[in-house]
């Protein structure tokens, strides 16, 4: 005997998410993407016809194995790349109140 068709019930109200406004500054990379990107291409030179999930997992076991010396540039970019977001963030925020109170 078939089993019955069951429906999910769902509420009846949904939470709208705020839309991103696509002037707010982008967030900084970490350490890893900065590592990620500048290898991710000799990944796919060695290895052709690797799949995408396969990058990211040469790419992962590579960075588990660099040493902190080797890290430091990436971590250098990764710093500097903070701190330009902060400095934007903030800048964007006041513009964003100045808006406000002019309106």
């Amino acid at each position: 005997m078939p089993k019955e068709k069951t429906t999910r019930k769902t509420k009846g109200t949904r939470v709208e998410r705020k839309k991103k406004d696509p002037n707010a500054p982008k967030r900084g990379l970490s350490a890893y993407m900065f590592f990620a990107n500048d290898n991710r291409e000799k990944v796919r030179e060695e290895n052709p016809g690797i799949s995408f999930g396969q990058v990211g997992k040469m790419l992962g076991e590579r960075w588990k194995a660099l040493s902190d010396t080797d890290r430091r540039p990436y971590e250098e970019k990764a710093a500097a790349d903070k701190k330009r977001y902060e400095d934007e963030k903030a800048s964007y925020h006041a513009a964003a109140e100045e808006d406000e109170e002019s309106s």
